[in-house]
């Protein structure tokens, strides 16, 4: 057994905060492994509980379109969250949720050994980069971390909401796809 399959198995047996309760599945992570680029999502919604991976909705749909315009996908990066269960009415987890489940993405990312690792939204970005991160004005900037680079995008739920943040989004991905290249990601 791998040493993510173990960390997997692990999770699955999680009760470690109020949502184990309130869960339909686990929702781990999904991509090869090792990864130079990593997703980091906020946590699973309605129609990622019910299938057990990430982004699988209508968000879903458009991170695939998204990573697709920069030659991307489940086939080439990983994609996980903050918390591994689905936050009740898809509410941002609280901080003792997050607590309880940043153990297994710190180990996820032990084991992916990423070059880049991309927030989608202002909780990850919160968690990941800095606290006081805002979105509205730091998306696309880049912060190195134990030599790791980090940058935030909007979430695609927000992109689905907003259709006005688009462009700005847009070009966070070109940023995005030159720096891949740049460091041999892509």
């Amino acid at each position: 057994m791998s040493d993510m399959e173990a960390l997997k198995n692990r999770c699955l047996q999680c009760s470690g905060c109020r949502l184990a309760a309130t869960r339909t599945n686990v929702v781990f992570g999904v991509g090869p492994v090792p990864s130079p680029i990593v997703f980091v999502g906020e946590g699973p919604g309605q129609q990622e509980d019910l299938q057990g991976e990430p982004f699988v909705g209508a968000a879903g749909k458009l991170l695939d379109d998204m990573l697709s315009i920069i030659d991307l996908g489940r086939h080439n990066c990983y994609i996980a969250n903050i918390v591994k269960c689905r936050p009740p009415q898809n509410r941002d987890p609280m901080q003792d949720e997050q607590d309880a489940c940043i153990g297994y993405l710190n180990e996820q990312l032990a084991i992916l050994q990423p070059k880049i690792i991309v927030c989608l939204g202002r909780i990850a970005a919160m968690r990941l980069i800095k606290e006081d991160f805002r979105i509205t004005r730091e998306h696309g900037q880049w912060f190195s971390k134990n030599g790791v680079e980090y940058t935030a995008i909007y979430h695609p739920s927000a992109l689905l909401r907003d259709v006005s943040k688009r462009p700005e989004t847009f070009s966070d991905l070109m940023a995005l796809r030159e720096k891949a290249r740049a460091l041999g990601c892509i």
